[in-house]
């Protein structure tokens, strides 16, 4: 099961917001949001940290896919 974080990133358009922009308000380092980037597996710390930071649940961030 793979994991989409598409929801995050038209989130973060939909506020006029860069990655960068993300990672300093949610302190997350330039690594995290590459792995995000590439689909990659975080914390659920990570998680929080961006859900607290954007005032949104985790529905509102990212998605399970279900590969074929």
């Amino acid at each position: 099961m793979a994991v989409s974080y598409k929801k995050l990133w038209k989130l973060l358009i939909d506020r006029d917001m860069k990655k960068k922009d993300l990672a300093r308000v949610a302190d997350l380092s330039n690594y995290t949001i590459t792995k995000m980037s590439k689909g990659e597996n975080v914390t659920v710390e990570t998680l929080g940290k961006i859900c607290k930071a954007l005032n949104c649940g985790v529905d509102d961030i990212m998605e399970f896919v279900i590969a074929e």
